[in-house]
């Protein structure tokens, strides 16, 4: 897989299509294209692999709107990051007016035993209008006291913490986690070591 898929959430995971959130010029894009942005809807079955075929061949033919939508994915990121991190009213309700325009587009069809959001068309405004569906569910979940972001200083990636006693600190112990520990290490090591 190309992306982390390490939040507890699929929509989570979309806000960590950012790399190093918060370290200022080492902030990463990782949407930096549509086909990025099929390639991440893919790995998360947001869309099957008949639709993500299908988005690539459209985009192939309109490289304007294909970045017009892909700008429409990072808007609505932001603003659910804003949302949730900041509690950004503003955010939230730019989130809201996308979530209607979203719903617009869709119809609401049984599937099995649940009620599910179907789209119309498969254009390239399906995948902005998916995720801003998936970001307002996020933002009505119940048990979002276990959303946590990851305490390195640079990093910012965000998940659900499920550990038993809610003290998971790294979006991923061997990564961010093992960093920090090494960095603590030495400078506790440089403090002990005598001075000249």
């Amino acid at each position: 897989m190309r992306f982390g898929h390490i939040a507890g959430d699929h929509m989570l995971d979309l806000l960590n299509t950012v790399d190093w959130r918060l370290g200022g010029d080492d902030r990463a894009e990782r949407l930096r294209s549509f086909a990025d942005v099929v390639d991440w809807c893919a790995e998360s079955d947001l869309i099957s692999a008949p639709e993500a075929a299908s988005l690539r061949d459209l985009a192939a033919t309109d490289d304007a709107v294909a970045e017009r939508e892909r700008q429409a994915v990072i808007t609505a990121r932001e603003r659910a990051y804003a949302a949730l991190f900041e509690a950004d009213a503003e955010a939230a309700a730019d989130l809201a007016a996308m979530y209607r325009t979203s719903i617009a587009a869709a119809d609401l069809v049984r599937l099995g035993d649940r009620w599910h959001w179907q789209d119309r068309e498969t254009g390239l405004r399906l995948i902005p209008d998916r995720i801003v569906r998936g970001l307002v569910a996020l933002l009505q979940r119940d048990d979002l006291d276990r959303l946590h972001q990851c305490e390195d200083a640079k990093c910012g990636w965000v998940y659900l913490d499920t550990s038993p006693r809610r003290n998971r600190r790294w979006c991923n112990t061997r990564d961010c986690g093992d960093r920090n520990r090494a960095r603590a290490y030495y400078a506790r090591q440089r403090a002990k070591a005598p001075q000249p």
